[in-house]
């Protein structure tokens, strides 16, 4: 970054929570993985009164994917935008907008059986629709054609977020609607996760331990992205078909050959690196477990936490963790703490995967309060530190 950018990153003197994208967003984020499912696990139950615009359910896989998944995408977009193109983050009062656009969504999801249907949507929509504006301004004037394609991810997340509403006005559910985004952010798992983790995993082998390496993108990973996006379409379009579920099984296959080609094993002494492979298999798992709810009549509520409870709620915690650390002049360490988080979100999803094959009831409830606690301790830990304005000497290391 130049010395003239830098200076006008220095001058920024508002709070440190909206001096960049990934402070307020990821404390938001973890915030609102765990009010959201201290609220969601009740009403499950039967313990607790509900009643929105919306069914429980599909109230609670809105927030989870366009609340905390939303946000967390945010954060990551809103911090990885900058070094792709060489411009000043967004921050101070446009960013703290954006922010407030996101909680007030939340609030109206809430409130949605008194403000109605039009309110509602409008409100909640906003939020996707401006960070969409934003991160294409950037991208453009920063001429950075190639990450185009993330932002096109976005445009399918905001388009399913409008689907979500029309969907529930005109027929009282939203399931084609919740694929789709479902669909949206897995496929950025696989764009972002394909770039990231063989990076990552390379760089921590090159200084620690020398031998194979991931294995560079090529023509087989652009052939599993590609059969990856056209299964995602058949299973949002027809979920239960026999064609569907055959593709599922092959996408798994292949992603999970992909995967084993990113040498994680051999980087298993950094947990920052092993916690991203681990994420990621989670993707492969929910192709094999929706193939199978198919062919095999497992349940699919399986495959769908093997992707939003494993996929999304690791992936996005391993990337939290490692950029709120790197940004905030941390070392590049998994502490105890780190560990833990990783830890305990891991076996809630296997857990909750878990109850999902046998239908027991404890092992939900256990699952649960293993992602509440994970989120909590990350609250814990990296809330101070993203609150805190970023110490100089760690500014000029940009």
């Amino acid at each position: 970054m130049s010395n003239a950018a830098l200076d006008r990153r220095r001058s920024y003197a508002g709070p440190a929570l909206f001096s960049y994208g990934f402070r307020i967003f990821f404390l938001s984020a973890a915030l609102w993985a765990v009010g959201g499912i201290l609220l969601w696990l009740p009403v499950y139950l039967g313990l607790l009164p509900f009643s929105t615009a919306f069914s429980a359910l599909d109230w609670h896989i809105h927030e989870m994917l366009f609340g905390y998944a939303a946000a967390a995408i945010a954060g990551f977009l809103l911090t990885a935008i900058p070094n792709w193109t060489g411009r000043l983050p967004v921050n101070g009062a446009p960013l703290a907008a954006l922010a407030s656009l996101w909680l007030a969504g939340r609030v109206a999801m809430l409130a949605s059986s008194s403000l109605g249907a039009l309110p509602t949507a409008l409100i909640d929509v906003a939020f996707l629709a401006a960070l969409a504006f934003v991160c294409a301004r950037e991208i453009i004037a920063g001429k950075n054609w190639r990450n185009l394609r993330v932002l096109g991810v976005v445009s399918v997340l905001l388009a399913s977020n409008i689907c979500f509403h029309v969907e529930n006005a005109v027929s009282g559910a939203a399931d084609h609607s919740i694929r789709l985004a479902l669909g949206a952010v897995i496929v950025l798992i696989a764009l972002v996760g394909g770039r990231i983790v063989p990076s990552f995993t390379n760089n921590w082998l090159a200084r620690n331990n020398p031998g194979r390496l991931p294995t560079p993108f090529s023509r087989y990973d652009a052939a599993t992205l590609a059969l990856t996006v056209g299964t995602l379409a058949a299973w949002i379009a027809a979920p239960a078909a026999a064609a569907t579920g055959w593709a599922m099984l092959l996408v798994g296959a292949m992603q999970t050959v992909r995967v084993a080609r990113w040498a994680g094993y051999r980087a298993t002494a950094d947990r920052l690196v092993l916690v991203l492979h681990v994420a990621y298999a989670f993707v492969p798992l929910g192709f094999v477990l929706n193939g199978l709810s198919v062919v095999a009549a497992l349940p699919p509520s399986a495959g769908i936490h093997a992707w939003a409870a494993g996929a999304i709620g690791l992936m996005t915690l391993a990337v939290m963790t490692r950029a709120s650390l790197g940004h905030t002049g941390h070392a590049l360490q998994a502490g105890p703490a780190t560990q833990a988080i990783y830890g305990l979100v891991f076996a809630g999803a296997v857990l909750r995967i878990a109850a999902a094959l046998t239908g027991n009831m404890l092992l939900l409830e256990v699952a649960g309060g293993l992602w509440l606690g994970g989120f909590l301790l990350f609250a814990a830990a990296y809330g101070p530190m993203l609150a805190r304005q970023r110490p100089a000497w760690a500014e000029a290391r940009c």
